[in-house]
């Protein structure tokens, strides 16, 4: 057994030690000696050790990242893989429920052509299933769900924030790698959002709107005023209530995303809903901590700022996005319910834009067995289990006149949003683009 010339900032266990020093083999090592330099990086006093499964944000095999199908051919060829069985971000490819041209096909089967090797990687290294990739694996249909407390290595920033926030769990926000090192040691550097102070909150977030403000424009608005920073979030349940029942988790889960792509939000507290902002009130909130008020000016100033870069801002929809992050369940029933109205409302049978909803393989598997799945193919739209985010990454697609109700597939893309009840009329054919 060799001694590493690395020698971390943070404290770490003889047996941690070891593993640095070679006694579970070069490739280990690597492991741990990564991961604390990450700790290192952001002041971390030590490692802790995770209790649930790992979520990995990198679950396409687009053909320029050879680097990653080495280093994972290296984590295989050394007989690791993760401790427990994780799932990861959506596929990018459905050919059979998403619109695609020849030429589209052609450059997809070009940029993705390593995605069947790279997904027998993920299985040799303890992928959950072929089921496992979804940005939501925290639904019940998924399994991947956090309890209160649970140290968690994950990356994707949507699954972080709802887990931290909604589900108390705590993880930083993990680029790739990192994950899944976290997942093989079964350890991650404790540092920020897995500490009780780094869960403080810098800022104190008073809406004061006069309805129930939009899920994707109220996240948008706070992720951009406090990038990063904790927010604690007061005035919010008069509209959502105080119950994480289904319809509170759905919109917990949009806001999030929205503040986590606008801004690098990983974790914010709901007064009087979420775990800790229950369980601890103001003593969440920092003496320092700043406030910003969001009224419906404020809202409506948030949504005017985002850019429309179609070539031509005129330009008729050519497709719709609806589910990025993933749906849940009920969100399919109400967006059944929502589409029949708007249909009937615009007097059409169809949908008059291509519409595609996305939602996790077991989400969309547990909705075919109920009464709204028939109703919903009726309208026209499809369902299928992508990663938007990775159609629109085509260059063949990224310039296509697209609608989408997320506000990270508009941020990442040049997708235009609306809100859920503009996307109705627009696709059910009542409405002009605006």
């Amino acid at each position: 057994m060799s001694e590493s010339s690395y020698i971390p900032a943070m404290s770490l266990t003889p047996e941690e030690q070891a593993i640095l020093n070679g006694s579970q083999g070069e490739v280990m090592a690597k492991v741990l000696k990564t991961l604390a330099m990450y700790g290192d990086t952001f002041g971390a006093d030590k490692f802790i050790p995770i209790s649930g499964p790992g979520h990995l944000v990198t679950s396409f095999g687009i053909s320029v990242m050879s680097a990653t199908f080495e280093l994972m051919d290296e984590l295989i060829n050394a007989g690791v893989k993760a401790q427990q069985p994780f799932t990861a971000d959506p596929r990018p490819l459905d050919y059979e429920n998403v619109p695609c041209s020849l030429l589209q096909k052609i450059a997809f089967n070009v940029m993705y052509s390593k995605q069947a090797p790279y997904e027998e990687q993920l299985r040799k290294l303890g992928l959950k299933d072929s089921n496992a990739f979804t940005c939501t694996c925290y639904m019940d249909e998924v399994g991947n769900t956090p309890k209160k407390g649970d140290v968690l290595s994950w990356s994707e920033s949507s699954a972080v924030v709802y887990a931290n926030s909604v589900l108390g769990a705590r993880c930083n926000r993990n680029s790739a790698f990192i994950d899944i090192f976290g997942a093989i040691l079964g350890k991650v550097p404790n540092f920020d959002l897995t500490t009780d102070e780094g869960r403080r909150a810098k800022w104190v977030v008073e809406v004061k709107t006069t309805k129930k403000p939009e899920a994707q424009v109220l996240g948008s608005a706070i992720g951009l005023k406090v990038m990063e920073d904790v927010p604690y979030i007061r005035g919010l349940t008069p509209f959502i209530g105080t119950e994480l029942d289904a319809e509170a988790k759905a919109y917990c889960k949009d806001m999030g995303a929205a503040s986590a792509s606008n801004g690098a939000v990983g974790l914010y507290h709901i007064e009087g809903l979420t775990p800790e902002a229950v369980e601890l009130g103001d003593s969440l909130i920092r003496e320092d901590a700043q406030v910003y008020v969001i009224d419906d000016a404020e809202l409506e100033r948030v949504r005017a700022s985002y850019p429309v870069i179609w070539k031509n801002p005129d330009a008729k929809p050519k497709l719709c996005f609806i589910g990025c992050p993933h749906l849940s369940i009920g969100q399919l029933k109400e967006w059944t319910a929502r589409l029949e109205s708007a249909l009937k409302a615009a007097g059409s049978s169809k949908v008059k834009i291509k519409t595609v909803l996305t939602a996790a393989p077991d989400v969309l598997a547990a909705f075919k067995q109920t009464p709204e799945y028939p109703r919903l193919l009726a309208t026209g739209a499809r369902l299928s289990y992508i990663c938007p985010l990775m159609y629109m990454n085509n260059p063949l697609c990224k310039g296509m006149p697209v609608i989408t109700n997320s506000n990270k597939l508009r941020t990442y893309t040049s997708a235009r949003y609306y809100t859920d009840d503009e996307i109705a009329a627009l696709i059910a054919g009542k409405e002009a683009v605006q």
